[in-house]
């Protein structure tokens, strides 16, 4: 009966939620910040584009 007195003590697993839910706003706001980063070359892209257009008919 010793077993059981041992096993009747023993803790359940750890709780890792909250390192589960900060691992995933980091991972989000990573990814946001990456989203953020394209659109803006995309602009700048864009504007550059328009401008070699205009270099180009003059």
């Amino acid at each position: 009966m010793v077993w059981l007195h041992i096993l009747t003590q023993m803790e359940g697993p750890a709780e890792t939620t909250a390192y589960m839910i900060a691992g995933y706003v980091v991972i989000f706001v990573v990814l946001f910040g990456y989203l953020a980063s394209l659109a803006m070359r995309r602009r700048s892209l864009e504007r550059d584009i328009a401008l070699l257009k205009e270099l180009d008919e003059e």
